[in-house]
């Protein structure tokens, strides 16, 4: 019985998956967001075909954001290469060899940008 007075909606057919701590959708959830480990201040790009059947994509990881303004920054970044992409824990993920691309615009926002990788 003290499990149900304890818990609380986890999901809502107009919102989709509940936090039972903050009772917030879960895109929207702060109670429990672990936060990104800092960097040491350098954002890397590099290619990896690895697990998508040799397709490659470009990777940018160190980007010193939080959640949403990474999620702004890559649909820019996505705008800007005109391919797609998306954002898998802190790392920005964009269709194809878009390294040359990337690495000025990076620089422009005042960062130390290096290309990782082959």
């Amino acid at each position: 019985m003290a499990k149900r007075s304890a818990g609380g909606l986890v999901f809502s057919t107009e919102q989709g998956r509940m936090c039972p701590g903050c009772r917030q959708p879960v895109a929207d959830c702060i109670c429990g967001q672990p936060a990104r480990p800092e960097g040491d201040g350098i954002v890397r790009v590099s290619r990896e075909t690895k697990g998508r059947k040799g397709k490659g994509v470009t990777l940018v990881t160190g980007i010193p954001l939080d959640d949403k303004e990474l999620k702004a920054f890559a649909k820019v970044l996505k705008a800007k290469c005109g391919t797609g992409g998306t954002v898998k824990d802190g790392v920005v993920e964009i269709q194809g060899d878009q390294r040359d691309l990337l690495v000025p615009l990076l620089e422009a926002k005042g960062w130390t940008v290096k290309r990782s990788g082959g």
